[in-house]
């Protein structure tokens, strides 16, 4: 299952790039969330340990940064128990201070009952993908906080 995202921020793309790749905010947001983040980078490349619950099931997830291209492209790979998947964010400077970010996640099931999990997201697809859009706008309006100075949490 695919889904996508696109936001034009009023920031200029290396205020963006600086915000999306400050990895240690990303981790306290998680961790003031109740997740238990734990930094495994493999040489240079981070990754990440994640637990966390997740309808009433404690769930562990092992992220990779896959790509990185300066100021344009970031790239992770996911994997879990029953679920693996692909995130890219792509960055495109539309002006001196203004750029599109575009968001794309594909999740793969990796056994039956991510399968089924799948399908019933399928069958509610519209609302799914509402959801994703305003998680991305979400963090859209975060980085332009940031950007600009102010306090802004995820």
């Amino acid at each position: 299952m695919k889904f996508g995202a696109r936001e034009d921020i009023e920031v200029p793309v290396a205020g963006v790039w600086a915000v999306l790749t400050d990895y240690e905010a990303f981790e306290r947001a998680a961790l003031r969330r109740g997740a238990e983040v734990q930094r495994k980078d493999q040489g240079k490349v981070p990754a990440w340990q994640v637990a966390f619950v997740f309808r009433g099931k404690r769930r562990h997830v092992t992220i990779r940064q896959e790509r990185i291209e300066a100021a344009g492209l970031l790239a992770f790979s996911g994997e879990g128990r029953h679920l693996e998947g692909n995130m890219q964010v792509e960055l495109l400077e539309l002006g001196p201070r203004r750029t599109r970010m575009t968001v794309t996640t594909e999740v793969r099931p990796l056994s039956l009952a991510a399968r089924l999990f799948l399908q019933s997201m399928k069958l509610a697809r519209g609302r799914v993908v509402r959801k994703y859009q305003a998680r991305v706008a979400q963090l859209a309006t975060m980085i332009e906080a940031r950007a600009r100075g102010q306090k802004a949490g995820f």
